[in-house]
């Protein structure tokens, strides 16, 4: 059970600010979304808590600093689903899944059964199967998406980050991949932070928001408190509905902006 705490994390690129004062916990088996509009710092958030971005304040991760892990210990607590991933273009599926193993095997040794077996049932719980032996230059923008994260859960860490998870990914399997991680989460205590743009999705899926404006946490809780219609039109500034079901889901429609006569 693996616990993310961020303390006074601030991020600067040359004289720009980019992520200013973030405080969150993440409590282990518990979900985190960050929300807000582009260039917010959400990814860059996401990329301090692996060690990949030089910063002010402190991440721990189980309780230990994150800089003062090695980066094979950071790759067996963390795996991270960015927006971007390198894809080799002549790498299989099979194979690119299974580099989600490389944390655990040693410097001169080789795939066993076992992690031959947790790649087949990541490949298998993302609906790949049919695709393991296609090359990645072969591969749609969805059928790629989901095969970055078929091989962050192979690589079986306790904490999970998702930079956009679903951005090209249909409907159907916009649900299997969430439902997929929550499911983890429940079951096995995953950890989840994720930065994700659709707020109706994130907030179905995640226990606690983030919105993030210009670096800094502008609103934070549960989805009832943080998707409110003139919160989004602040900090999006656009014009929202919120609805919200009966069994608490809340949804948000944008509006149209009333045509000029």
């Amino acid at each position: 059970m693996t616990a993310v705490v961020l303390e006074d994390i601030t991020v600067r690129f040359g004289a720009r600010e980019v992520v200013r004062n973030f405080s969150a916990r993440v409590d282990a088996g518990s979900w985190l979304c960050m929300i807000g509009p582009n260039g917010a710092g959400k990814s860059t958030l996401l990329r301090t808590v692996i060690g990949q971005v030089a910063h002010d304040g402190l991440v721990t991760v189980g309780g230990v600093s994150v800089a003062s892990r090695r980066p094979r210990d950071r790759a067996r607590l963390v795996a991270h689903v960015p927006q971007t991933p390198v894809m080799p273009e002549d790498m299989t599926v099979a194979e690119y899944v299974l580099l989600g193993r490389n944390p655990y095997i040693g410097y001169f040794g080789s795939e066993s059964r076992d992690d031959r077996a947790i790649a087949a049932e990541a490949i298998e719980a993302l609906d790949l199967v049919s695709l393991a032996r296609r090359r990645l230059d072969e591969l749609s923008g969805g059928e790629r998406q989901r095969l970055v994260i078929a091989r962050a859960l192979a690589q079986q860490a306790p904490v999970l980050l998702l930079d956009e998870p679903t951005s090209a990914l249909d409907l159907g399997h916009q649900q299997q991949a969430l439902e997929l991680v929550d499911r983890l989460r429940r079951d096995r205590g995953l950890t989840v932070i994720s930065a994700m743009h659709d707020l109706t999705l994130a907030g179905l899926y995640a226990d606690r928001l983030a919105l993030i404006h210009q670096g800094a946490c502008v609103a934070a809780g549960p989805a009832e408190q943080v998707l409110r219609a003139e919160t989004l039109s602040e900090f999006y500034g656009v014009s929202v509905r919120v609805h919200r079901d009966d069994d608490g889901t809340v949804v948000v429609v944008p509006r149209r902006a009333t045509p000029e006569l």
